[in-house]
């Protein structure tokens, strides 16, 4: 558990440290983004793909 605690920390910093670079993540290519009158319906599927790849990437690197 607390192996599982301190992996969840360091993701979290990682991931406040690139949010506070200002890597653009929410607004990659791909992402769908639909504006009709006042809605706006947005969905990132490719920072989806992106944030999966590197959660298992991740993943696969600590269970060694």
């Amino acid at each position: 558990m607390a192996r599982l605690l301190i992996i969840a920390g360091v993701v979290l910093i990682a991931l406040g440290l690139v949010i506070k670079l200002g890597l653009p993540l929410g607004r990659l290519p791909g992402d769908i983004v639909v504006r009709r009158g006042s809605g706006t319906f947005y969905f990132p599927i490719v920072t989806c793909v992106v944030v999966s790849l590197v959660v298992s990437l991740l993943a696969i690197i600590f269970r060694r």
